[in-house]
């Protein structure tokens, strides 16, 4: 039969290779995350770029046609002034 200690040393070998392992496994989920997490802030700044580009290609034409309208009218009073 063999000596109690030699059971110990080998079952403590064993976990040590098994804690090395999941440490590894760990290590490159860990990775992982990080990578998607990266991508996943890219893509949101992405998005929110593109909302506030939208928001101000819409105040810009909202402006325009505000300057357009006003000018119409600025006519329209003036022509009913004169007739």
């Amino acid at each position: 039969m063999t000596e109690p200690e030699n059971h110990t040393l080998h079952l403590l070998r064993e976990i040590r290779e098994a804690i090395g392992s999941l440490d590894t496994r760990v290590q490159r989920l860990d990775s992982k995350v990080d990578h998607n997490h990266a991508d996943l802030t890219e893509r949101l700044d992405r998005q929110r770029q593109a909302v506030v580009g939208e928001g101000v290609l819409g105040r810009y034409a909202a402006a325009e046609v505000e300057d357009r309208l006003a000018q119409i009218e600025r006519r329209l009073s003036a022509l009913e002034r004169r007739g």
